[in-house]
């Protein structure tokens, strides 16, 4: 689909009023970057009139499991799925790590918006960071890669499984079910949160979700006209980089029930350097990965950086 935004024509030049439908969940994060979406395409179409209908998901709605035991991330995009292909809605804004590897028949990832940071967050009334948690203490969170990578490095810690939006999880800390919670920076920066006793956690401490931070624009595989409006909002370099990230998700046939976590960057060279990590769910075990390439050949690099965690990891790991 990134082919398409390089010979972009404004599909909006002949006409003066248009409306297009936004199919968006309901929670505060998915909203607010909804309208972020709208804002950037308004301003990028002039006369282009965005509706924006909220339609609610499965993971919305069952919120007293993990998204391992009821389905994986795919709860979080099916009705959105299922509005856009049966043409009550144009398009879906989804957090690209959401976003299953493999989308249903017909329809696609088309672009993105800029990336915002992806690192995590530790936040505690308790302490600025794992390292000062005590034993036994109870750290929140439902990412099986947090889980892995924080009982790698701190096993003497109790990793247990906290849903529900920012305020929620927050509450749910502050109230003392847990002395800890981890959460993406980009979400809270979003919202226009800063939260007492909040720590940015390095990349090198803990390798975020494939496509962390960005925000996925899908649509109809065939619509033409809402791909080529995409296009004026699509964030290449994004693109790029969740691409490979992608490609090594798919590679590993990742989701909720997969230890993955996966960070690519252009760096200051314009060179690609691909970091991820494939892990037992109980921290037992840790692979960690790097490759650097041209950034043409970011699906490639995704696609070997992934077959090689698969082989460390063993096909056994996978069939369980």
């Amino acid at each position: 689909m990134l082919s398409s935004a390089i010979g972009y024509e404004d599909p909006m030049r002949k006409t003066s009023q248009d409306i297009v439908r936004l199919g968006s969940r309901g929670s505060p994060l998915a909203l607010a970057q909804s309208r972020m979406v709208q804002a950037a395409l308004e301003c990028a179409h002039s006369g282009l009139k965005i509706d924006l209908e909220i339609i609610h998901t499965s993971g919305d709605r069952v919120q007293d499991r993990p998204l391992s035991e009821i389905g994986g991330k795919g709860l979080f995009t099916k009705e959105l799925e299922a509005a856009l292909l049966g043409g009550q809605i144009d398009f879906a804004v989804h957090s690209a790590k959401d976003m299953e590897t493999r989308l249903p028949d017909g329809l696609a990832l088309c672009a993105v918006m800029q990336r915002e940071d992806p690192r995590d967050v530790f936040i505690s009334e308790k302490a600025s960071n794992l390292a000062e948690l005590p034993a036994g203490s109870l750290v929140g969170t439902t990412s099986l890669r947090r889980r892995a990578q924080i009982l790698n490095r701190f096993p003497s810690l109790e990793v247990v499984s906290i849903r529900g939006n920012v305020d929620t999880r927050l509450g749910k800390m502050r109230g003392g079910e847990v002395d800890a919670i981890l959460l993406a920076l980009a979400g809270l920066k979003r919202l226009g949160r800063d939260c007492d006793g909040m720590t940015v956690l390095d990349t090198d401490y803990m390798l975020p979700a494939a496509a962390q931070g960005a925000i996925g624009i899908e649509t109809r595989a065939d619509d033409d006209r809402l791909i080529s409006l995409m296009a004026a909002i699509n964030h290449k370099d994004t693109f790029k980089v969740i691409s490979a990230e992608r490609a090594l998700l798919e590679e590993l046939d990742g989701n909720c029930r997969t230890p993955v976590g996966a960070l690519a960057e252009i760096q200051d060279d314009g060179l690609l350097h691909l970091r991820a990590l494939l892990a037992e769910p109980d921290g037992a075990w840790l692979h960690s990965i790097e490759r650097r390439g041209v950034v043409e050949d970011a699906v490639m690099m995704g696609k070997d950086a992934g077959a090689e965690l698969r082989g460390l990891a063993g096909e056994a790991f996978f069939n369980v």
